[in-house]
């Protein structure tokens, strides 16, 4: 049994949490958080701490904080020779502090409060110093996912980059979208079979090859219809370069 220590009580170590607790092979043996409030959703099936002082002997110490607080807070922990490691995708692993061993365990999905997630098919994107901790990450991801994959830093910050393109950039479409609709008087439950379907091509289509759309055929006069009707110039200006990449990359020209 990998003995370990939750350190954060934001969304992913919440759902982090609950992903360990249903196995058999992990323990969270205490969770660290700031303040009393913030542990109340854990302290009735595990131990919690404020303190740093009081963090308990473990296998393996999982950070899940903000980003710019992941350095300072790892120079300030009281041991030495231990696996510490962070599930960030953009702070390389050489940030934490040199006392420890250090690691990344990195859960590529994104998570929000209240929404019930199933970590099965959740790529764990794992890096260590050494083998020995490796298969530690290694026997950690394997309790909740199905695909843990080693990736370096490098590696992982052109992961996270591409992320934030396909959700966080395309969920931004959604809601321009939405609110064009909803200018219009319109459902955005109209859009939500072409948006599953979209996503479930990719099962058995590469990006490009499953491109649609009258910027892939060069449509213009779609194109200039569309851009008329768009009375935001944000709004207009983004589909004027989303339209132009869409054209370069299939091989045509405006």
């Amino acid at each position: 049994m990998i003995k370990m220590v939750l350190i954060g009580t934001g969304n992913v170590a919440n759902h982090l949490y609950k992903a360990f607790e249903a196995t058999k092979d992990v323990s969270i043996i205490q969770v660290f958080g700031r303040s009393n409030k913030s542990l109340k959703s854990f302290s009735k099936n595990t131990e919690t701490c404020s303190s740093i002082s009081e963090l308990k002997d473990a296998d393996v110490y999982i950070i899940a904080i903000s980003d710019d607080a992941i350095t300072s807070f790892t120079q300030k922990l009281p041991f030495k020779n231990r696996l510490v490691v962070h599930t960030s995708g953009t702070v390389a692993m050489n940030v934490l502090s040199e006392k420890n061993r250090k690691g990344v365990f990195y859960p590529l999905q994104t998570f929000t409060k209240d929404r019930e997630i199933s970590f099965s098919q959740i790529p764990i994107c794992i890096e260590s110093e050494e083998a020995s901790d490796l298969q530690i990450l290694h026997n950690i991801g394997k309790a909740i996912s199905k695909k843990v994959v080693e990736i370096n830093s490098e590696e992982r910050k052109k992961l996270h980059v591409s992320a934030v393109i396909v959700n966080n950039f395309v969920n931004h479409l959604y809601y321009i979208g939405s609110d064009l609709l909803e200018k219009n008087n319109l459902s955005f439950d109209l859009l939500k079979p072409l948006i599953f379907e979209t996503a479930l091509k990719l099962e058995s289509h590469e990006p490009k090859e499953a491109q649609t759309g009258p910027a892939k055929r060069n449509d213009k006069k779609t194109i200039e219809n569309h851009l008329n009707q768009l009375n935001n110039n944000a709004f207009k200006e983004l589909y004027i370069q989303l339209t132009k990449s869409i054209i370069d990359s299939h091989g045509e020209k405006l």
